[in-house]
């Protein structure tokens, strides 16, 4: 069965259908281009045909391009890859065309895209070189060419085709950005054409195949005296719309990502020329960032690994693990933020704090995120309502009776999430799994205090909660696969990205990003210039600097951090030089954003203003390292924690410590996170830099023994362990 089929009815309109077999979404595939373009030249060439609807099976349109595609094409080489693309630009143009006399523009038969729902990347790469785009009113719908998240830019003519159509200012948030929209906000940005009740979406496309005239189906960039909306690169007001553009991608992507780069160099370049030219130009952009090792490693850990863990890649193999009721025990950010995406999410919540205020405070907390969702037009007010009733607020334990997870959110104390435990245990049944939210504590630990240790597992979410896509989840000593299970199916249903790590102190995600806050604070005390700290991780990919970073979680959460870790490590606690700068600052009251002061100062609204003034009269600047060896420091800061993670057995997927870290931290997306930045620069090369480092600043930069047996042995790590999970 192919992927396209064709029926053509009594008034000689052509129906194309799209509906790939055994998929719930449609994915385009070499093949299936092949057969479209068959199709296509079919529905041309008979003279009973009038025009062509092109359409889906299934409830959306498309989720975008088959991966293997794009995999083939780069195994072969830039030939392979210019070449494939301009087969696909071959076919479209053939579409856009549609048989028409080149000189007269007459004689070519209309083509309408229309879209029952999603249309992403392809799926609207297609449509947009058809002569009409209608779709279904689909408030779940998604419209747009998200290509740029994962590292590579539209391809297919996207890039080309919607510069032409908007201008490359309004082009810009839906190119660079990656901006989805729904139907009707889709047509008003000028993506689309109409948008149509559902069950008119057929009917209308039929409508406007008969009625189409000539003029209809001649695109503005193929004919005579056409213009470039808001001007090209010559034009007065274009020469202001490339600069500022320029200026834009540099200052969001501070160089370090090439597909953007790359967008805007095939824009540029494409608008000079006639459209064609542009098409090629467009093609050999993309494929110098899909040859771009930055690109391969984006698709893989934010596509291919990121999708694979949510579909349960890790998963025990046992029986399913739906949660049907949840219990939150501690209604603060966090466990009110866990009380909302669940509920959200259809499952029924009991909110637990000790006093009935609190617990009722926690549940306005959902209140206020669906209020929002209401003000943009998001919610509606029976989806509000019908969240609401999801979530019973009460300081009551025996409300939890039924429940089969319950989730503790309170105060890293754990005599204080002992006294819980046991609390919960006894008004749950045996079959009910315990998770742990906290942060830092061992979750084997924790579990002493539980009667069913088999049960106890940590799932630590990240704040804020409904915006934060990661979850990690810490398997302790005694965790039974049921719970890992159980937690892994949670997490799928509220719709976040889990990662699977074995116990110990941090775990992974707070294990690593811990020394990138220490070591940019320990670089202050060496009377480095705090803004070269801050501008040097933002330069390498890094969304927040270090001290901007402690400054967001509180800087009196990392004094409880600190002493709580020393008084575990005793003598071998290493950061010393580090405390004395933090317990400084504590002492000075400033705590960090939420007091309005801390590295950075900042005004009565919360408005950061720049770094504090009295830092530097207390830490005065008295050494000017290099750019690249600050950089350098807080990489491996990061991603050396991350080699000792997979070496100890906390992090058993690499994986999971790249998603995790991208997620989690914001380990430089453009790197595909640290494993994948490791295999760019090669494991001999890291180990240069560890020493070089351990030389000048000290033997927290000591290579692993994985990294040095790795180094010697010339391995990779996807080549060393992802080949293990493929398998």
């Amino acid at each position: 069965m192919t992927d396209f089929t064709m029926t053509t009815d009594a008034d000689g309109v052509a129906t194309i259908t799209w509906d790939v077999a055994a998929k719930s979404m449609n994915v385009m595939s070499t093949a299936a281009f092949a057969s479209l373009s068959g199709l296509v030249d079919q529905a041309l060439a008979e003279a009973s045909v009038k025009g062509i609807i092109l359409t889906s099976g299934k409830k959306d349109f498309a989720g975008g391009m088959d991966l293997n595609v794009i995999a083939e094409m780069r195994a072969g080489g830039a030939s392979a890859i210019f070449d494939g693309v301009m087969a696909m630009h071959k076919v479209l143009r053939k579409i856009e065309l549609a048989g028409m006399d080149p000189k007269t523009k007459k004689g070519g038969k209309p083509i309408v895209a229309a879209l029952p729902g999603t249309a992403l990347g392809i799926g609207l790469e297609l449509p947009l070189s058809c002569h009409r785009i209608i779709a279904a009113d689909n408030p779940k719908a998604k419209i747009g060419l998200p290509e740029i998240m994962v590292g590579i830019f539209p391809g297919a003519g996207g890039t080309t085709r919607l510069v032409r159509k908007l201008g490359a200012m309004m082009a810009a948030p839906f190119l660079l950005e990656g901006k989805l929209s729904d139907p009707k906000a889709a047509k008003a940005a000028g993506l689309i054409d109409e948008v149509v009740a559902p069950d008119q979406l057929l009917i209308r496309a039929k409508e406007w195949v008969l009625a189409a005239k000539d003029a209809d189906l001649v695109k503005p960039w193929d004919d005579k005296g056409y213009k470039m909306p808001g001007g090209a690169p010559y034009h007065p007001a274009g020469f202001m719309t490339f600069v500022g553009a320029s200026a834009m991608v540099l200052g969001k992507t501070m160089g370090v990502y090439p597909a953007a780069k790359a967008l805007l160099s095939a824009v540029y370049e494409g608008a000079l020329v006639p459209f064609d030219v542009a098409l090629r130009i467009e093609a050999r952009w993309f494929t110098s960032v899909l040859l771009n090792p930055s690109s391969s490693a984006m698709i893989r850990s934010l596509f291919i690994n990121k999708e694979a863990l949510e579909k349960g890649a890790n998963r025990p193999a046992v029986a399913d693990q739906t949660v049907k009721k949840l219990g939150v025990i501690g209604a603060g950010m966090m466990g009110a933020g866990i009380a909302y995406v669940a509920a959200n999410a259809g499952i029924e919540v009991v909110l637990i704090d000790a006093t009935q205020e609190s617990a009722d405070r926690g549940k306005s907390h959902s209140a206020d995120l669906l209020d929002k969702g209401i003000q943009r037009r998001k919610v509606t007010p029976e989806k509000k309502a019908e969240v609401l009733a999801r979530i019973t607020a009460t300081t009551d334990y025996a409300a939890l009776a039924g429940a089969d997870l319950v989730v503790e959110a309170v105060f890293e104390d754990p005599k204080v999430k002992a006294e819980v435990t046991a609390r919960v245990e006894a008004a749950v049944g045996a079959e009910c799994i315990y998770a742990s939210n906290t942060s830092t504590l061992p979750i084997s630990m924790l579990a002493k205090a539980s009667a069913r240790p088999d049960r106890f597992i940590g799932i630590h979410f990240f704040s804020p909660v409904d915006k934060m896509n990661l979850v990690e989840i810490i398997r302790g000593k005694q965790t039974g696969d049921v719970a890992v299970a159980k937690a892994l199916d949670f997490v799928r249903a509220i719709r976040k990205t889990p990662i699977v790590v074995n116990d110990a102190r941090f775990f992974y995600a707070n294990r690593c990003i811990i020394p990138y806050i220490n070591e940019g604070i320990r670089m202050v005390a060496e009377g480095v210039e705090p803004a070269l700290i801050e501008n040097a991780a933002k330069l390498v990919g890094m969304p927040l600097g270090p001290l901007q970073l402690v400054d967001e979680t509180s800087i009196d959460l990392g004094v409880k951090i600190a002493k709580a870790t020393k008084a575990a490590m005793g003598d071998a606690y290493p950061d010393g030089a580090v405390d004395a700068v933090l317990f400084w600052m504590a002492d000075q009251g400033r705590m960090g954003k939420k007091a309005n002061a801390g590295f950075y100062a900042y005004d009565a609204a919360g408005k950061r203003e720049g770094l504090w003034e009295g830092l530097a009269a207390q830490y005065p600047h008295t050494v000017d390292p290099d750019l690249t060896t600050v950089q350098q420091r807080l990489l491996m800061a990061q991603v050396l924690e991350a080699v000792r993670a997979l070496e100890e057995g906390v992090l058993t997927d690499i994986r999971e410590g790249d998603v995790g870290a991208i997620l989690g931290w914001g380990f430089a997306p453009w790197s595909g996170g640290p494993f994948s930045w490791l295999d760019i620069i090669g494991a001999a090369r890291a180990v240069e830099i560890c020493e070089r480092l351990v030389a000048a600043f000290g033997t927290r930069f000591t290579a692993p023994n994985l990294l040095r047996e790795m180094a010697v042995k010339g391995e990779s790590f996807y080549g060393r362990f992802g080949a293990q999970k493929a398998a």
